[in-house]
C-alpha cells in the first residue's frame, strides 16, 4: 500500500529531499483509497507544509513529538510505557521485521510509527490494513491529541484510521483526554528530569558494589508475541 509509505515520510523528522519531492507525495495521495476528502486534506498538508520554511516545519516537529511523552512516536510508549514488557515487545517486533526480510539500523526503534509503516507498506493491501488494526486506537489517541493541540498533523493519523477501516469512537476519546495535563510545558519537562535523576540516583546507589551480572533467566531471549489484545484496548489510560 503505497499510501501508507507517503504517511511514513510524512511523519518522519521533514528534510529538504522531503520538501523536493512534493510533487510525487501528491501524486500517489491522489492514486490512493481514501476518501476525496481525506486526500484534499492530506494534499493541504503536503503543500503547505512543503511550500514553508524548512526550519520552521523542523521545529513544529520537535514541539510536538520531541516534546513530553503524550505524543510519542514510539507505539510501545502507549502500552507498556517504561516497564519492562516494553523491552520484550520490541525484540518480538524486530523478529516480524526479519521474517519480512527488513532489516533495520541499530539505532532505530522499531516501535517507531513511521517505520512501521514503512513495513506495512510492503505487506500488501490486506495485511497492511490489518497491522492498521492492531495499532488503531494508538493512531485515534495521537489523532485526538493533536487536535487538541490544534496541529495539522492530525490529519496523517485520521487518513491512518480511515485506512484501517476500524470503526472508532472518537469523541469519546476526546471526552476521555479532555481533562488531560499538558506535558510538553517547561514546567512539565523540568518535572520528569527531577523525577529521573531521582530514579537514576537511586539505582546508583543501591547497585554499588553488587555483583550486577545478569542471571541465564534474563539472558535467555523469550518469545513474546505482539500482544493485540493491549494494543486494541484504550491506550488512554497506559499513555
Amino acid at each position: 500500500m503505497k499510501i501508507l509509505r507517503v504517511i511514513s515520510l510524512l511523519m518522519d523528522y521533514p528534510t529538504a529531499e522531503l520538501v523536493a519531492a512534493e510533487q510525487e507525495l501528491s501524486r500517489a495521495v491522489q492514486q490512493s483509497p481514501l476518501a476525496e476528502e481525506q486526500q484534499q486534506a492530506l494534499l493541504l498538508f503536503i503543500r503547505q507544509h512543503c511550500q514553508q520554511d524548512l526550519l520552521s516545519w523542523q521545529e513544529q516537529y520537535d514541539g510536538l513529538f520531541e516534546r513530553g511523552r503524550s505524543l510519542s512516536l514510539l507505539l510501545f510508549e502507549h502500552v507498556h510505557g517504561e516497564s519492562r514488557d516494553r523491552g520484550q515487545a520490541m525484540v518480538d517486533l524486530v523478529n516480524q521485521y526479519k521474517q519480512a526480510g527488513l532489516g533495520i539500523a541499530v539505532n532505530e526503534l522499531p516501535d517507531f510509527i513511521p517505520l512501521y509503516l514503512d513495513f506495512l507498506s510492503t505487506q500488501g493491501e490486506e495485511n497492511g490494513r490489518l497491522g492498521l488494526q492492531e495499532v488503531a486506537h494508538i493512531l485515534a489517541l495521537l489523532a485526538c491529541r493533536l487536535e487538541q493541540r490544534e496541529a495539522d498533523y492530525a490529519v496523517l493519523f485520521h487518513s491512518l484510521i480511515q485506512l484501517s477501516d476500524m470503526a472508532l469512537d472518537l469523541d469519546d476519546l476526546r471526552s476521555q483526554i479532555a481533562a488531560e495535563e499538558p506535558d510538553h510545558t517547561a514546567k512539565a519537562l523540568d518535572k520528569v528530569w527531577e523525577e529521573e535523576m531521582v530514579n537514576f540516583m537511586d539505582n546508583a546507589e543501591s547497585s554499588c558494589g553488587n555483583n550486577n551480572r545478569p542471571s541465564e533467566g534474563q539472558r535467555r531471549d523469550q518469545h513474546i508475541p505482539l500482544n493485540t489484545e493491549l494494543l486494541n484496548a484504550s491506550a488512554v489510560d497506559r499513555a
